[in-house]
């Protein structure tokens, strides 16, 4: 079957003004986020902040558009891909397992954050327009484009060809996305333990729990939402699970 390149370029293309200012705005965030020792070092680097910016947004252009593209193909070849609509009753369910998510994860300003201040500090800087915004965008969408839409779909269809491929993808056993929706949302859990570093400056077992609770369970809700309703509700979810538990922050805190 002749590959369909068009759809692909059309889908990076309509993501590109959301992959810009998700880059922009996640890495002015983690610019704020270092010492003042480490931010004039990398300005020594790089020159001046505008230059720092620029490289972000476009190395995180780069690699949005690379796994958007062939992250397309894949969920189209293992079945992942599902029309770009919402559908009211799906639409519904996804917004209480959205609700509900996102309180769960307000709690951990309240919960964790009472064995380690550090979070507490961090949650309330986090409540401003840029990490406001970086959040949805760059955490709801970009984030779902490179662990659900790409790493997800590569992981199912790599299981799919070693272990079932004289199956057609319609016969693909719901056992091969259940794992690569666990293998995806571990390291999506994973990747976030450079920062839990950065934050605390060490890992303890407990701060290596709450990484891989919060993260890694969560993960597999928004790999779910993937698997059976489409990306579309997985970015729907994992946007709205940092509006929500953010919102909560901003009246209770």
């Amino acid at each position: 079957m002749k590959l369909d390149i068009k759809k692909p370029i059309h889908f990076v293309l309509a993501l590109l003004p959301i992959s810009i200012a998700g880059s922009l705005l996640v890495a002015s965030y983690g610019f704020s986020t270092f010492s003042e020792d480490i931010q004039n070092q990398i300005l020594e680097e790089i020159g001046s902040y505008n230059l720092f910016l620029l490289a972000a947004a476009l190395q995180g252009v780069i690699i949005t558009s690379i796994c958007a593209y062939f992250g397309y193909i894949l969920a189209q070849k293992t079945g992942l891909l599902k029309p770009f609509i919402f559908e009211k009753s799906k639409l519904i369910k996804a917004l209480v397992i959205t609700f509900v998510g996102g309180l769960v994860f307000s709690l951990d300003y309240w919960t964790f954050g009472n064995y380690y201040t550090e979070i507490q500090e961090v949650t309330k800087g986090s409540l401003d327009v840029i990490s406001f915004l970086a959040s949805i965008l760059y955490g709801g969408i970009i984030e779902e484009i490179l662990l659900r839409f790409f790493f997800m779909s590569l992981i199912a269809f790599i299981l799919w060809k070693l272990f079932f491929k004289k199956l057609s993808k319609e016969e693909i056993p719901n056992g091969i996305f259940i794992t690569a929706n666990i293998v995806a949302a571990t390291l999506f859990a994973a990747g976030h333990l450079p920062a839990t570093v950065n934050i605390f400056g060490e890992l303890t077992p407990l701060l290596v729990f709450r990484c891989f609770l919060l993260n890694g369970s969560f993960g597999l809700i928004f790999g779910w939402l993937y698997h059976k309703y489409g990306i579309q509700y997985a970015m729907l979810g994992h946007m709205g699970f940092h509006i929500v538990s953010k919102t909560i922050w901003i009246i209770f805190i």
